[in-house]
Formats: C-alpha cells, sequence, structure tokens
C-alpha cells in the first residue's frame, strides 16, 4: 500500500481524530464555519458502531496516518519492536517517534511530518554532522540532529521555527547552532496519549 498524500483533513474525519495532533482539521474554516468532524461521503454521518476488528483496524490507522508510513513499513517496525525486550505496544510507538522525519518535526525544522520527511529526503538534514536522506532512519540517544550548511537560510525551516510553542522533554535545542539532540529515549506517558496500542497488538496478533 502507497503512502498517503492526499488531504489530511479527509482521513482526520474519517477516524474520528486529529492526525496532525493540533485538532485543525475540525478548526473553523475560512467560511467562518467548524469543518464537519463526521466521516466523508454521502453515508458519513450514517455509519454505525465499530465492531472490535474495526476499532483494532481504526486504531492501526490513527498511528500509521500520524507519521505518515505505508503498510509495508509500519509493519516491519512493528515485527522489529516485537523482538525487543519490553512491551511489544510501547516499543513499536518509541521505534516510530525516534524515527528521523519525526524528530525533525518535533524538533521544529517543519511544521508537519510531510514537510520534514521532504527535509530529509532532499538532503537537508544532518545526524552528527553528516547528511541522511532516509525519513526512517532511527535515531539514538545522544545523537544531533541538525540542517546542512547550505540549508540554514530555507524559508520554511525559519517560520517552522518560528511557530513552535513547545518541545517534548526528551529533545534538546540550541537556537545557536539551529542542532536538536535526542537527549534520552521517550517514555509511553510522553506522547500520543490518546492512542491505545494495545488495539495494534491486538490486531497483529488475531
Amino acid at each position: 500500500m502507497a503512502r498517503y498524500t492526499g488531504p489530511s483533513w479527509k482521513v482526520s474525519r474519517r477516524l474520528h481524530f486529529s492526525t496532525l495532533e493540533n485538532g485543525k482539521e475540525f478548526a473553523i474554516g475560512k467560511n467562518g464555519k467548524a469543518r464537519r468532524d463526521y466521516a466523508p461521503g454521502q453515508h458519513g454521518q450514517r455509519r454505525g458502531k465499530l465492531t472490535e476488528y474495526g476499532t483494532q483496524i481504526q486504531e492501526k490507522q490513527k498511528v500509521r496516518f500520524i507519521y505518515g508510513i505505508n503498510e509495508k513499513q509500519f509493519h516491519n517496525t512493528f515485527l522489529k519492536a516485537g523482538k525487543m525486550a519490553g512491551k511489544t505496544g510501547d516499543n513499536f510507538l518509541v521505534m516510530l517517534e525516534t524515527r528521523l522525519d519525526n524528530l525533525v518535526y518535533r524538533i521544529g525544522f517543519a511544521s508537519t511530518r510531510r514537510q520534514a520527511r521532504q527535509l530529509v529526503n532532499h538532503g537537508h538534514i544532518t545526524v552528527d554532522g553528516k547528511k541522511v536522506n532516509i525519513p526512517s532512519y532511527f535515531v539514538k540517544p545522544g545523537q544531533v540532529i541538525g540542517l546542512a550548511e547550505s540549508s540554514r537560510k530555507l524559508v520554511v525551516v525559519k517560520e517552522a521555527l518560528e511557530a513552535i510553542v513547545s518541545r517534548k522533554e526528551y529533545i534538546s535545542f540550541d537556537e545557536n547552532k539551529l542542532e536538536g539532540t535526542l537527549v534520552r529515549l521517550p517514555e509511553r506517558n510522553e506522547f500520543l496519549e490518546d492512542i491505545r496500542e494495545n488495539l495494534i497488538v491486538e490486531f497483529y496478533n488475531r
């Protein structure tokens, strides 16, 4: 399954969940009206209660669209998480959270994860001083994420940094060097608190 590149608000309406984590998909539109919070399509308002399977797959889709990953990558990451010590669900989400594209977004170099992925793909991002153009690269604690010298004056980066209000506690940022560091692995209660990862585990283990 290819990565979704369409409007994020359509996905959010279908899942009844803000995949951008900021609720903007349901905010007041240009016409002065709140965007509809029910699923798109002519039957969007008449959808019935989800089955147990439907609830599990919906939770999986929430996380997949939050991080913008295709199904194959998503499942492969889950399989890797299952081979690690500890809770599979926790390990899985921590792995997704420490992807390079996600951390570029968390640091504030990009205003969305989709934009962060483009920055990585186009060679604008460095890890420990070396260019890395693989969005799925897993960052380890202590590694430093920065901008390539030729990319430090990008308008999109400047605007994103100016707009950021706060950062996660597992990330430190040096404003002078324009570098962010993953100081430690995130704890489960520090991100995506509304996600029930146990349902994703149940979906893949059914």
